[in-house]
Parts: C-alpha cells; sequence; structure tokens
C-alpha cells in the first residue's frame, strides 16, 4: 500500500491558527478563513489524485488479470480439440487398411478416447478375417484389459475376436469347446475366448456350463484356465465357482488365479466385486487356510474396497461392520466355514 500524502499530518497543520490580539499581528480573520479553505481545497485534491491513481491502477490489474483468464481459456481451449478435428482424425483412419484402424483405435481406446470405443463396436465385425494377430495388437489387448474402464477391456475383447476370426455366434461356442477337448496346446486361449464371448452376450448359461466343468478338470493347466475363463465371463453365475476354486482348488496356482479374477482381472463389474467381500470375509474364518491363501484373501480386499488395513481379519470384520453401503446386498454365501 502506497505511503499517505505529506498534508496527511496533526490537524494543526490544516486549521490555522486563532487570532492572538496580543501577538503584535493584525491578520483579518477573512484571510485565516480564506487560507483554511485554500489548505482544504489542497488536501482534497491530493487525495483525489490519491484516489484516482488508486483506482486507475486497480483497473489495470483487474485488466490483466482478465486478459490472463482469457488467454488461460484459450489456451485451454485449444488443447482440447474441436468436435471437427476429432471427426478428421477419424475420418482418415477410415483410408487404412483394417489392420491399422484396429491398432490405432485400440490404442485410442486405451487413451480413453470416448469416440474409439463407438468406433470399435461399429467396425469390429467387419474387420474379422482381415486382422492379423501380431504382437503388436497382441500386446493393445493385453494393455487394454489391463484397463480400469470395462468398456476398454470390452473393446479389447471385440478386437481380439476379430483378429482371431471368431465370429459371435453358438457354432463358435461349439467351435471353442471341441478345440478344448482335443487340443491341449490351444486350451489356454479357447478357455479364455470361450468366457469372451459369454461375455459379449453369446450363450452364456451354456458358456458357463462348459467352464465349469473344466474348472474341476484333472489338469492343473485346464483349471487355471477354465477360472481365468469364469473371470472374462463376468456373469453373476461365474461368482460362487471363482469362490469355491479360490477356496478349494487343490493347486496354489489355481486358487492365486482365482482370487486375481475375483479382485481384478476379467470382466467382473466393481459392484460384483464388492458383493464378495462378506464370503472373503467368512475365509479369514478357517482356522484351516494356509498363509499363501489368506494372504491372497487379505490383498482380494484391499483391491476389492480401495482399504488398507493390512492382514489383520478383526480389522476388517471391524470395518465391515460399520461400513455404510447400499452394497451390502450379497448375503454371504457360497463357500462357508465351520
Amino acid at each position: 500500500m502506497p505511503g499517505r500524502p505529506s498534508t496527511w499530518g496533526p490537524k494543526a497543520q490544516f486549521v490555522a491558527a486563532p487570532h492572538n490580539p496580543h501577538s503584535g499581528e493584525s491578520r483579518p480573520l477573512t484571510f485565516s478563513i480564506l487560507r483554511w479553505y485554500g489548505l482544504a481545497f489542497m488536501v482534497l485534491a491530493v487525495l483525489s489524485a490519491v484516489a484516482g491513481f488508486e483506482v486507475g491502477r486497480l483497473k489495470a490489474v483487474l485488466a490483466k488479470l482478465r486478459v490472463g483468464e482469457l488467454a488461460n481459456a484459450s489456451a485451454a481451449a485449444a488443447s482440447q480439440p474441436t468436435a471437427d478435428a476429432v471427426n478428421a482424425e477419424f475420418a482418415e483412419l477410415t483410408h487404412l487398411a483394417p489392420q491399422q484402424q484396429a491398432e490405432q483405435l485400440l490404442e485410442l481406446a486405451i487413451r480413453r478416447h470416448p469416440a474409439s470405443l463407438e468406433l470399435i463396436r461399429q467396425n469390429a465385425d467387419s474387420w474379422r478375417g482381415r486382422l492379423q494377430n501380431t504382437d503388436r495388437l497382441f500386446d493393445l489387448v493385453l494393455t487394454a484389459m489391463k484397463s480400469d474402464d470395462l468398456r476398454v477391456r470390452g473393446a479389447a475383447i471385440e478386437v481380439d475376436l476379430a483378429a482371431n476370426n471368431l465370429s459371435k455366434s453358438p457354432k463358435t461356442v461349439a467351435r471353442l469347446v471341441k478345440l478344448i477337448r482335443k487340443d491341449p496346446t490351444e486350451r489356454p486361449f479357447a478357455l479364455w475366448r470361450l468366457g469372451a464371448l459369454g461375455n459379449r452376450g453369446v450363450q452364456p448359461k451354456l458358456v458357463l456350463t462348459h467352464l465349469l466343468a473344466f474348472a474341476h478338470d484333472p489338469n492343473e493347466q485346464t483349471r487355471f484356465w477354465a477360472v481365468e475363463g469364469l473371470a472374462m465371463l463376468g456373469t453373476d453365475g461365474a461368482i460362487d465357482p471363482l469362490l469355491d476354486r479360490f477356496a478349494h482348488d487343490p493347486s496354489p496356482r489355481v486358487r492365486q488365479r482365482a482370487a486375481v479374477g475375483i479382485a481384478e482381472s476379467g470382466m467382473l463389474t466393481h459392484e460384483q466385486r464388492f458383493a464378495v467381500v462378506p464370503d472373503l470375509l467368512n475365509f479369514l474364518d478357517d482356522d484351516a487356510l494356509d498363509s499363501d491363501t489368506r494372504g491372497w484373501v487379505y490383498g482380494a480386499l484391499r483391491l476389492i474396497t480401495g482399504e488398507a488395513l493390512g492382514n489383520n481379519a478383526q480389522a476388517w470384520q471391524q470395518w465391515w461392520a460399520h461400513h455404510d453401503s447400499i452394497k451390502k446386498s450379497r448375503s454371504p454365501k457360497g463357500v462357508l466355514f465351520a
């Protein structure tokens, strides 16, 4: 704040001293009054000038702020692609070969470009039989399947099915089941894609029936990928079989995969995963639970809830008892321990 003008001083500086008849001076009263008014007007003039300066400076500051805000707004607008730019970008994609279209759109989907999801949905059928499952495309599918947006994971499924020339039809379900039974080398991805087809709405109940049978196969590798197929299926009917394999499969590798399918991977929604919390808490009541499986239960709880409560069963039970959520819709069932 600028310093006050020098005329801002003691009041005696502004008011004329009263005439002293004994001082030897003989100034008229009128002159004293006029001088007082003159000084007063000078003060007002100075104050007006200072006030005008301050107001002018304030206006200048506000003008600069407004210019800055407009510049920032312009910069922000410039950083956001316009609708015309987006349309032009996708118009260019139509001139590319199907392989480049699929790869670039899936890459855009991974980067959360919303229009790419719809374009993948619209074009996936036309790509079928025209794509090569190259390393680049395979890596993009894997990356998209790690997204926390299920729409991006769904887009990855569409591209993968197209790249492997798998139509979304009952015939493809039958073909995959036959392949799983006859060719162990093709079994892993066939089980994964069987679940993916069910997730896309192709005979999900029949797909679940087949995956349940393979989830109890004597071969550990088959059970492992059947569990992955159940996670890919992502229906409510797949939840209890995943919990069963988590609790009871003789292979630690399969149990761990079931835990990952429940908590993170595959196509279960957040609501479906959250509804499994009571079942996971029931697991912790089993004294016979081995340390690895118990650790996976805690890990699944942390992934699903976002809570960092550590490996403390009592803390998790207390948290759940006081957790106010409408998502407590699934009653504890499925896997219970005495």
